[in-house]
């Protein structure tokens, strides 16, 4: 596994793949890995002759200088996972290499941005899709895998590779849960026990709403209720937003089709903001 920190050594590796006719898939991390994001690595490898991971915490996407700070990392023990999965490169870039001084060029999605994870986090999708797109053109990848955990997140990347007309295959990996079936992120070290207990609510509820949804339950207050009224005495915690969504569209519906519906959740719980979601189906 070649462990690559300059963009012109990535490039002289890119060419060499190029005259060897190799298919290149790509994952964008911001390491601290777990197996979510191994799994992803797993459909790359299925699609292409090389995989590339990179590891980048994008001071783009935070508008919260201590979350930054505060993002878990572990460089020696992610490189040591990506080599045990047979990974061809990882890419390790700095601040400084993505965004020279003075960088003035981003990369933004209206209408997809404009809620949720958007609206509670100003200049975060516009971090996102600046930075996978200077990704995508410095990696030049056949195909990039993206986890369905972050749900709105992988709807943006794929609207903004369509509308640019990039030549980039979007792979869909599915949420990875614990075995307690929380969803699994990188943040959830910085759980406790006591407040690891309490974000178990999030996907028992969201489980609890699904089966609903399939015993008949289409309003969407009803739906999104059931996740309310069991974080309603929870103390440290907060129900960012729960809302029944179009999958296509990210637009809030008030009655869940009965195809192509998905709640979106995110919670903080002691001080960590949780994502997760859950198609109804």
């Amino acid at each position: 596994m070649k462990v690559i920190d300059s963009i012109e050594a990535f490039r002289a590796l890119r060419e060499s793949w190029t005259r060897e006719g190799k298919r290149v898939s790509f994952v964008p991390t911001m390491g601290y890995l777990h197996e979510g994001h191994l799994s992803l690595v797993d459909i790359a490898q299925n699609d292409a002759d090389c995989v590339v991971v990179s590891i980048f915490v994008n001071p783009a996407q935070f508008n919260n200088p201590d979350d930054l700070d505060s993002y878990p990392r572990e460089a020696e023990r992610d490189l040591k996972l990506l080599e045990d999965r047979g990974v061809a490169a990882v890419f390790l870039p700095t601040p400084e290499m993505m965004y020279s001084e003075g960088h003035q060029t981003w990369v933004t999605v209206d209408d997809l941005t404009q809620r949720y994870e958007g609206s509670g986090r100003p200049g975060h999708f516009r971090g996102v899709t600046t930075v996978v797109t200077l990704l995508f053109n410095i990696i030049q990848p056949h195909s990039a895998v993206f986890g369905e955990k972050d749900f709105q997140q992988l709807r943006v990347v794929e609207r903004m590779t369509a509308d640019l007309k990039l030549p980039v295959d979007i792979l869909r990996g599915p949420l990875f849960r614990e075995e307690s079936g929380l969803a699994m992120s990188s943040r959830n070290v910085r759980l406790d026990k006591v407040a690891k207990e309490k974000a178990l609510l999030i996907n028992q509820s969201l489980f609890e709403a699904r089966r609903a949804f399939q015993d008949g339950e289409r309003s969407s207050e009803k739906l999104t209720g059931i996740l309310r009224e069991n974080f309603r005495n929870l103390d440290n915690t907060t129900v960012d937003y729960i809302s029944v969504v179009c999958e296509d569209t990210l637009e809030a519906v008030e009655t869940a089709p009965d195809k192509g519906g998905r709640m979106l959740t995110t919670v903080e719980v002691h001080g960590v903001r949780l994502l997760d979601n859950l198609a109804l189906e």
